[in-house]
């Protein structure tokens, strides 16, 4: 796990993922209820699109699980999933609906085992990042990626208005700011899109990305 640099960035860390976190751990059975039966296969089928034989065998991280119902979607689709939350209510019930093995960690705390993923499925997650975290945190994400492994990204989309909404903390990027925090963490574009499908732009509220980590490093060159 990350050492901490100073006092404040620890209180700062602390602060953003104690209220949010303590947001989801009072909400945990509301929150279940209201999404379980959301709608992002477009999603999960973009992810494992890209990886080997659409995801058939291919270890997954499931990034900001909640409850559990795409790691259970990513596993009944052939992926070896593992999900990874830091609200404890969230990774109990994951566990419970999924079936995996799933880690609980704070996103400002990782510890995540070097170049151990095929793929990465962040849906609705990366957002809840401050953006003074956000490239340590991407960081830690492109290691635990194998080269030629994938990251797929879900986030409200806005024009870089960053702060707190009640009790959770939301950082709302374009598509230009969004590029330029995963370039900067090593990451090479493959295809955005905007959702829910079918409604005018100005409708699609959700961003999504997949980005790949390439598979030497002369391919960054």
């Amino acid at each position: 796990m990350e050492e901490r640099q100073d006092g404040e960035i620890e209180s700062s860390m602390d602060e953003t993922s104690r209220r949010t976190l303590g947001h989801y751990e009072e909400r945990a059975d509301a929150f279940w209820e209201g999404t379980r039966d959301h709608d992002v296969t477009q999603n999960i089928e973009a992810l494992l699109a890209c990886l080997p034989e659409e995801g058939r065998g291919q270890r997954v991280l499931d990034f900001g699980c909640g409850p559990g119902r795409d790691l259970k979607a990513l596993s009944e689709r052939g992926a070896l999933a593992t999900g990874l939350d830091g609200c404890e209510a969230f990774c109990e019930m994951a566990r419970a609906h999924s079936g995996c093995d799933v880690w609980h960690q704070d996103f400002l705390a990782l510890d995540l085992p070097a170049e151990s993923f095929e793929g990465v499925f962040a849906n609705a997650s990366l957002f809840h990042v401050p953006t003074r975290h956000l490239k340590r945190v991407l960081d830690a994400l492109f290691t635990t990626l194998v080269p030629g492994g994938v990251l797929f990204s879900s986030n409200p989309r806005g024009n870089g208005e960053e702060g707190w909404n009640e009790e959770r903390y939301g950082v709302y990027h374009d598509l230009k700011r969004w590029s330029h925090w995963l370039s900067g963490s090593g990451f090479t574009p493959l295809r955005h899109y905007y959702r829910p499908e079918g409604r005018p732009l100005a409708e699609q509220n959700w961003l999504a990305s997949l980005w790949g980590k390439p598979k030497s490093l002369a391919s960054r060159l």
